[in-house]
């Protein structure tokens, strides 16, 4: 195929020669002798002019090579990412009937015959059958990200805040934290954002949750948004025991939990699940954290 094209290309120069030997050998021509007379400045504008043609020849060669090479990474990136969400599906197929059988089997146990020792340490294996019952949801939550059709409607932020706040106060741990939500009300609101509601509620609620989880009995988490140019920002603050500088980057990983987390129940998933939310409705998301005093997670999502 390359050397079909160089062909092409050099098809013009053969038709110039053969016309011109087609010339010379007519003997009806008065003068079949062809004189050409050229200064030194045009051949440097001729030299200059093929120079051109063979480097613009060459760059678009080059720049159709490497958008082949761009194609072929986004196709294999795709792939990939298409066989991760299969993977998921199936994981919390395979998982999801064998967990609730267990969980019913132990309930059936612990309201039987069994001692208070028994009972404790059933009680123990049930909440990590739970755990990784809420793991596998939100694996399957994951899988479902990178699949579902995003809806793209107006989307009241405060009235989302004011519905993921009272969703959050129903938590446990929301009772011994002091809880608000600040909404600009002049000299106008915070504008809609276009997108999907369900998927930002998750992605809100979310960053509440882990807040309300990772903070001690009297922390303070505070919930705040405002417009800045074309976004509109959502702030989850709290006056938790922070992230340490080195942990900050991997906090978006998925399954990562670092030192902070153990002990606190969670999938590991939490982050992650924002951070495709907000940038399937091309926005950003930052962490910005120190120890001892808290730690900030925003969003930020266009609002057109």
């Amino acid at each position: 195929m390359k050397w079909r094209r160089w062909g092409v290309a050099l098809l013009p120069i053969v038709a110039g020669l053969v016309v011109a030997a087609l010339v010379m050998d007519v003997p009806t021509l008065l003068n079949p002798i062809i004189y050409m007379r050229a200064d030194l400045g045009t051949l440097a504008m001729i030299a200059g002019l093929s120079l051109s043609v063979l480097v613009t020849v060459g760059l678009a060669l080059w720049t159709r090579a490497e958008q082949r090479g761009e194609q072929r990474a986004t196709n294999v990136r795709a792939q990939a990412a298409e066989e991760r969400r299969r993977f998921l599906r199936r994981l919390d197929h395979e998982l999801k009937n064998p967990l609730t059988a267990i969980r019913a089997g132990l309930a059936n146990v612990v309201n039987g015959s069994a001692t208070a020792r028994q009972k404790e340490a059933l009680a123990s294996v049930e909440g990590q059958v739970l755990r990784l019952s809420r793991l596998t949801a939100d694996l399957r939550k994951m899988a479902e990200l990178g699949t579902r059709p995003l809806e793209r409607v107006p989307v009241n932020v405060a009235e989302l805040l004011q519905e993921a706040m009272t969703s959050a106060r129903d938590q446990p741990e929301a009772a011994s934290r002091q809880l608000s939500l600040t909404l600009p009300q002049v000299p106008w609101p915070v504008p809609a954002v276009p997108g999907d509601r369900d998927m930002l509620f998750l992605a809100t609620y979310n960053l509440i949750g882990n807040a309300l989880k990772f903070t001690r009995p009297g922390d303070a988490v505070e919930v705040r948004a405002f417009e800045d140019g074309n976004s509109v920002v959502i702030e989850v603050a709290d006056t938790g025991p922070g992230i340490p500088k080195e942990e900050v980057p991997r906090v978006w990983e998925e399954l990562y939990r670092g030192q902070g987390a153990r002990g606190v129940p969670g999938s590991g998933l939490g982050l992650a699940l924002v951070r495709a939310v907000v940038e399937r409705h091309g926005g950003r998301v930052r962490l910005r954290s120190r120890v001892g005093q808290g730690t900030v997670v925003t969003m930020r999502l266009p609002v057109r």
